[in-house]
């Protein structure tokens, strides 16, 4: 699995527009009516040479090899799904999504322009609740796949997330692997970024990250330590085998603890920030990647 997502160094961004969001999702499953009749549909809008699948939740697009689509279809988009609703997501998405999977640069700038009439808004892959699809240059591997799959959960699950914890959740996986049937993240490129700040003395301050708004959690000067600290959080809680845990009681008083912090505390049994802050960081020290 670990060669077949092989992961790109990539900021996978979010395009999470909210006059586009498609909110709450749904408990019941769709036919294979409905995903037969939504493959004819996006057959007349790709163009010759797509091969087209339908991979509940989702419908998968991709101009590759058909055998390397279906390849793909399966071993990234059918894993991912049955590992993510297995552990985190009941809901799928409240209309199908489609995953348009570009095979190369070339293909994913002409396609994205061809078909959705815009320049991508990351060289790797975004998800688009507008054209209700995932797109993604499927040439650098599968993690920003995974990363963009993981969002469009949230917002059928969860949709008043806070960013750094949609933001976290996706970076997590961009380095997926399997741990007895259940996804699990892996160390990866944001580790040394969030080392070299914390030799520095200069770590995000993991209050400041969790109750940030969008526009601060993006902010060009912070969003990649934001990003590496959000991400680092959970693969802590991972590792102490609470992050199952941790989001469906996250989950449950969200709208007491918008923000997750009191909770995060409680799951793990720490009494304030500032602790957890030290020991997470003397964790995150004795990290290495790859």
């Amino acid at each position: 699995m670990a060669g077949k997502l092989r992961l790109c160094a990539a900021l996978a961004v979010a395009c999470m527009a909210g006059c586009c969001s498609l909110g709450l999702g749904r408990l019941e499953p769709r036919s294979a009516s409905e995903y037969e009749a939504h493959v004819a549909e996006v057959r007349d809008k790709a163009q010759p040479g797509f091969t087209v699948i339908a991979v509940p939740p989702f419908v998968v697009l991709g101009d590759g090899r058909p055998e390397d689509v279906r390849a793909d279809a399966e071993s990234i988009v059918g894993w991912g799904v049955r590992r993510l609703k297995a552990d985190f997501f009941e809901r799928d998405p409240s209309r199908i999504i489609d995953i348009w999977m570009f095979n190369g640069e070339e293909s994913y700038l002409r396609n994205n322009s061809a078909i959705f009439g815009k320049s991508p808004i990351s060289p790797y892959g975004y998800y688009s609740p507008c054209d209700r699809a995932l797109i993604i240059n499927i040439g650098l591997g599968g993690g920003t796949l995974i990363h963009e799959m993981v969002h469009a959960f949230i917002e059928a699950n969860f949709p008043d997330c806070p960013t750094w914890f949609n933001e976290g959740l996706a970076s997590l996986y961009e380095q997926p692997d399997d741990r007895d049937g259940h996804i699990h993240g892996r160390t990866n490129w944001r580790l040394a970024r969030l080392q070299d700040a914390i030799e520095l003395g200069k770590t995000p301050d993991l209050h400041a990250v969790m109750s940030s708004s969008r526009g601060e959690f993006y902010d060009d000067r912070r969003s990649g330590a934001n990003y590496a600290a959000a991400r680092y959080l959970l693969y802590y809680v991972q590792e102490k085998g609470l992050l199952v845990r941790y989001y469906k009681s996250f989950l449950a008083s969200r709208q007491a603890d918008p923000t997750g912090e009191a909770t995060l505390l409680s799951v793990l049994g720490e009494q304030d920030l500032g602790t957890l802050q030290r020991k997470w960081e003397a964790f995150v020290r004795k990290l290495v990647f790859p």
